[in-house]
């Protein structure tokens, strides 16, 4: 598979652009993770951390389902790695854990993100609240902090990748 990387129009709406940036980001999550065996995306490569890239692939897809699921339209799913005991569940990966797996619930949250996005406009107001704040949220902060979130993690994702085999890009 090889992951086509898109960066949105420069004069495109404020949606598109949003949507675009976040598609963008996704997609280099997935273009990170190519080519490698499962063992390969379990390596937590940078010592003393955790993460791998199969374990970044994971959190966003618990990130997809909190933010998209449980705070835009308040459907309580429920965590998919996380427990109670181990609250870092997603990153936590055994033998029996595949990249198929988790590459497929990822973008299972993220078509239900996209469907759950797509009935709402940009300063449509949240179900869940904050809990800082008890504020709700509006759909472009969602979609902004989404773009952050990725992008912050796809520059952990560059440095665990270039650790396993030396591969780099932007």
């Amino acid at each position: 598979m090889t992951t086509e990387r898109h960066e949105p129009a420069q004069t495109a709406g404020e949606r598109a652009m949003l949507e675009g940036w976040l598609d963008y980001h996704r997609q280099t999550l997935a273009w990170k993770c190519e080519g490698l065996s499962d063992e390969e995306l379990r390596t937590a490569s940078v010592p003393p951390s955790e993460l791998s890239l199969m374990g970044l692939v994971r959190h966003m897809a618990e990130v997809e389902r909190g933010w998209f699921r449980e705070v835009l339209v308040g459907d309580d799913a429920g965590p998919i790695y996380c427990t109670e005991e181990d609250r870092d569940g997603e990153f936590h990966l055994t033998e029996a854990d595949t990249w198929q797996e988790a590459y497929a619930t990822w973008q299972r949250e993220i078509e239900t993100a996209r469907h759950n996005a797509a009935r709402l406009g940009l300063d449509d107001l949240s179900e869940g609240r904050s809990r800082r704040t008890d504020e709700p949220f509006s759909l472009r902060w969602i979609y902004t902090h989404m773009i952050e979130e990725y992008a912050r993690h796809n520059g952990h994702a560059d440095l665990v990748r270039e650790r396993i085999d030396g591969a780099t890009g932007d």
